[in-house]
């Protein structure tokens, strides 16, 4: 069975075993399964032959005691391979065990041992290894190759086309996520211009080509692929116009497209709709912070006319994560009200590469605050383009409610409505006590407050700590979760209750609802999730006054 965190369980001689992740060897009398530790980070790996038997055998192949590392496995696209993958944010480090030699082989073998800060990841094909890494401090991951042998990183070669440019060189110019190789052809997914893009390269005349569509801004994506010599693929494609489709491309004509399936929207006319995607400068005067924009065209009529309008501004902006310019039908309902949705990508996130993330111009460690700046900064952009502090208002989930927690400190009168769902809010508290779980873990993001350094600077940002007195704060939402493995329940009803305590004047609500069933996600149940949206948007639009 699978529960809400994407475990699997199942009954072995009248004990619980709680999995990560299964995959098949060569064949179906073998599998390989991860279990987790009392934190619930997956760090062994086991064999299991003869499965189905009454008397199965299993077997530890390899087992990750540094709980900075998460682990997982996986097998290459055409079955030679089972791969153990032990990374951290900033390290990694790769094991294999050849499918053909899984049923004598004692041990697994390193690709190339890990090195601090080197990330990388490993596809097979050809008899080689494809490498996607950072080695040598390259800001965006490099496509590399190498023989398929142990201790290989002294044989790392560039991939290069018919010319001899390297395919990607891990320059700013563009980024590289993963890398699927085919018989015929590597598939690589990557952004460029701050958008996921899809290329295609012919291991036979070393040519390579994007994939292009129609629209400005869009999210594409590979979908499952398991047969290696297949001539076409299958990209899902949707935008913040275009609801989800599947289409398959072929490998040898790009141009040659099926559109193999597409989500069914009820209701929905694409053409009484816009979007748009625009920059916002910094107030660093150099950074161009991307926006994507979704509206009613006859609200943005309103807005040419000189009216303002109701604005709702969504941000994340941690661990290298992007929100995509994606569709989602739940925002129609604020669309048909005449508000305009707005994303935010600002930096923490991974929407115009590794450099959007990492240290020193992006948001994590001690540059952190770019994040919350850059969402302040497009939330005034917006005041003076569409709408009033009267009626913006403001949503993040997570590490996303640390961004609104942060925000609203920064700046309590910009907004007149906040969102905060499961947030992250009491960061130098949850980060400085390890034995919480996943905390440690943690530290290769925030940093460990332990460390003077990162203590004082994130006493500067935590919204716990930075709540202002005497000030309007808007209008507050917060929700967590019982079970929330990740972001405990008492940090959204700690904050709301310092909301509350330094302002008692304040007349906007602050309210907490506390779901005592529900983990870090939320419902699984879709029409629970419906219940649960439909509680926020109940808020959101009452406080705008736009019901």
């Amino acid at each position: 069975s699978v529960d809400g965190d994407d475990t699997t369980t199942c009954e072995e001689g009248g004990d619980l075993l709680e999995i990560d992740d299964v995959v098949w060897g060569k064949d179906d009398d073998t599998l390989y399964y991860m279990t987790m530790d009392e934190q619930h980070r997956p760090y062994r790996l086991y064999q299991r032959r003869n499965w189905s038997s009454d008397s199965p055998v299993d077997t530890l192949l390899k087992e990750e005691l540094d709980d900075l590392f998460w682990c997982g496995v996986g097998k290459s696209l055409d079955g030679k391979f089972v791969f153990f993958e032990a990374a951290s944010k900033e390290t990694s480090e790769v094991w294999y065990i050849a499918t053909e030699d899984e049923t004598s082989a004692a041990e697994m073998k390193c690709v190339a041992p890990r090195r601090n800060k080197v990330l990388y990841e490993v596809e097979h094909g050809h008899d080689s290894w494809y490498i996607w890494t950072n080695v040598d401090k390259s800001p965006n991951m490099k496509l590399m190759i190498a023989p398929a042998k142990e201790d290989s990183a002294n044989d790392w070669n560039l991939v290069v086309d018919a010319e001899g440019n390297p395919l990607f060189d891990g320059s700013l110019v563009k980024s590289l996520d993963s890398v699927t190789v085919f018989n015929t052809h590597v598939v690589m997914e990557g952004r460029e211009g701050g958008i996921p893009r899809v290329w295609k390269y012919s291991i036979g005349s070393k040519t390579v080509e994007r994939l292009e569509f129609d629209e400005q801004a869009y999210d594409v994506g590979l979908s499952s692929h398991y047969e290696s010599d297949a001539k076409s693929i299958v990209v899902t494609y949707d935008s913040m116009l275009t609801p989800p489709s599947s289409i398959e491309i072929s490998l040898d004509d790009t141009t040659e497209r099926t559109v193999l399936k597409s989500k069914a929207v009820p209701g929905y006319q694409k053409e009484e709709y816009g979007c748009d995607r625009l920059e916002v400068l910094s107030r660093d005067g150099k950074t161009q912070i991307p926006i994507s924009v979704v509206y009613s065209k006859n609200t943005m009529e309103k807005v040419k006319g000189g009216e303002r309008v109701p604005v709702h501004l969504y941000g994340y902006g941690s661990y290298g994560s992007c929100c995509e310019a994606d569709f989602d039908s739940t925002r129609l309902p604020l669309l048909n009200r005449g508000m305009i949705y707005v994303i935010a990508h600002v930096r923490g996130g991974g929407e115009m590469g590794r450099q959007w993330y990492e240290e020193p111009h992006g948001g994590k460690f001690l540059c952190k605050k770019n994040t919350f700046n850059d969402f302040v900064d497009v939330a005034k952009f917006l005041v003076e383009k569409w709408t009033t502090p009267a009626m913006l208002s403001c949503e993040g989930r997570s590490a996303g409610g640390l961004l609104i927690g942060a925000a609203i400190n920064q700046e309590p009168e910009l907004f007149k409505v906040a969102i905060l769902g499961v947030p992250f809010v009491d960061v130098v508290s949850t980060m400085t006590d390890s034995t919480i779980p996943l905390t440690s873990g943690e530290w290769v993001e925030w940093g460990n407050p332990n460390e003077e350094k990162y203590f004082q600077y994130m006493m500067e940002y935590s919204p716990m700590n930075n709540v202002q007195s005497g000030k309007k704060y808007p209008s507050c939402w917060l929700t967590g979760g019982l079970h929330d493995p990740r972001v405990a329940y008492w940090e959204p009803a700690k904050f709301v209750a310092t909301l509350r305590h330094a302002n008692p004047q304040n007349p906007n609500p602050l309210c907490l609802k506390l779901d005592l069933s529900a983990g870090h996600f939320s419902a699984s149940d879709r029409y629970k999730y419906f219940r649960e949206l439909a509680y926020d948007y109940s808020f959101l639009l009452d406080q705008l006054k736009l019901v």
